[in-house]
């Protein structure tokens, strides 16, 4: 079935958005993409700036349920972490598949299209496996389909709760045991049309050096993406240097895990020797502005790692908000503030990080450019909201001032998922407030 959008404006990969760019679509693919000065009959119109579907490269939908509850008072990100220990155990199958929906649901109203979920809250609280010891990733999976999203279940190997501490509390649901159990676990897990599986590497906490060789090696027999929190705190690069010798980074690179699948998220506290070992693996860096201020974990270098080589990609992660043109534009503005100095990034630079970094990232390479042969994936974002109106270059006001409220339209696979800035399944806002106050519970 083919269909066809003519676009007001449309951002095609260059520095500037083009104006009147008419797309055909042949069944889940872009099959053509010309310029027509104004809409053919029979085309759908779409007013705006068109832009690929965003890439949400790095999410714990769980965490949804902390907004508005974990970010007020004194702490740290470690106090933090106790908070979200509590709300992981009060999850079960079917409470984690309808807020992973009404969570999912809401990136799509923010213009996701495809979303990596890093997704560790496995078994039965106290580690007891599920009848199907998949039961919590098949709900993700079924979560992400309702919503109309694109998935990748990035599955954690997640066995110990520091480097030298067993799990403990809420953590045993997260551990299979040790890395061979967990491979064989994750094994299990199958690929749909619109869910892929990738693996992780917790962190260099939560995962020993040989245990770490076993889940890249996983990923690598299966040409599939692999994540990692990478030096996301400080307390975390002095453990892993007093208990091997060196920094997480060097530590992942000996135990074969970085390459070009390989995302290290956060990257915080990286150094200049652990930047030249990412960009010379070519692996992408996952930054998470939001969450990186609401737990106070620092500004990473993502200027020097995206000049050094490495790609960027951007994510939600706790979902302080869901907001990836904040996430997109706050990689530029934090640097700004903690280096004195403006225009780090390009505006195309840091859109391309949310959309075809992201793809890059979460393994669907298809996604995440206007081309042809690309899957229709798209977002529109409106220009004459009180946040866009008056702009005269719509990249720039995109990129540096609208949010996910001036999204419109959206479309996953030539199918509308997002019309007029509602989603055309769910009523998001009651589904959200009902699935958080079922684990509040």
């Amino acid at each position: 079935m083919s269909e066809r959008y003519w676009c007001e404006n449309a951002w095609l990969g260059g520095e500037r958005a083009e104006s009147g760019v008419l797309l055909e679509l042949d069944g889940e693919r872009i099959a053509d993409v010309s310029t027509v000065p104004v809409a053919p009959p029979g085309a759908r119109r779409l007013a705006g700036l068109t832009i690929p579907g965003l890439a949400n490269a790095h999410s714990h939908a769980f965490q949804r349920a902390l907004r508005g509850r974990a970010q007020s008072g004194p702490g740290t990100f470690w106090t933090w972490r106790e908070q979200m220990y509590r709300l992981a155990g009060t999850i079960d199958p079917d409470r984690y598949r309808a807020l992973a929906r009404a969570t999912f649901a809401e990136m799509a109203l923010a213009g996701v299209t495809v979303v990596g979920e890093f997704h560790y809250l496995h078994h039965a609280p106290g580690g007891a496996p599920y009848a199907d010891p998949n039961e919590m990733g098949r709900a993700i999976i079924d979560a992400a389909a309702a919503a109309g999203l694109r998935l990748t279940l990035i599955d954690a190997c997640y066995l110990r709760g520091g480097v030298d501490t067993p799990l403990a509390g809420a953590q045993e649901r997260f551990g299979d045991g040790d890395a061979d159990e967990w491979a064989a676990r994750a094994s299990a897990l199958e690929a749909t049309s619109a869910a892929r599986v990738g693996a992780a590497i917790h962190s260099v906490r939560a995962v020993a050096a040989d245990e770490a060789r076993t889940v890249a090696a996983w990923a690598e027999a299966r040409d599939a993406p692999l994540h990692g929190h990478l030096s996301e705190q400080q307390a975390e690069n002095e453990a892993c240097l007093a208990a091997y010798g060196m920094t997480p980074t060097a530590l992942l690179d000996s135990a074969g895990a970085l390459g070009a699948r390989f995302t290290a998220v956060h990257a915080t506290h990286v150094t200049a020797d652990d930047i030249a070992l990412l960009a010379g693996a070519e692996a992408t860096c996952c930054i998470c502005p939001t969450t990186e201020r609401d737990l106070a974990d620092g500004v990473g270098p993502a200027r020097e790692l995206a000049a050094a080589g490495a790609t960027l990609a951007l994510g939600s992660d706790s979902h302080a908000v869901i907001d990836l043109l904040e996430e997109a534009r706050a990689v530029e503005l934090d640097e700004r503030l903690v280096t004195g100095e403006r225009g780090r990034h390009r505006a195309a630079a840091l859109l391309a990080a949310a959309t075809e970094g992201g793809c890059r990232s979460v393994g669907w390479p298809e996604a995440g450019r206007i081309e042809v042969g690309a899957l229709a994936d798209l977002a529109t974002i409106s220009l004459d909201t009180p946040r866009t109106a008056g702009a005269d270059d719509p990249l720039a006001a995109v990129v540096y001032a609208a949010g996910a409220a001036d999204v419109r339209n959206v479309i996953v696979g030539g199918r509308t998922v997002v019309s007029e800035g509602r989603h055309v399944d769910i009523d998001v806002a009651s589904e959200l407030g009902a699935a958080i106050a079922a684990v509040d519970r």
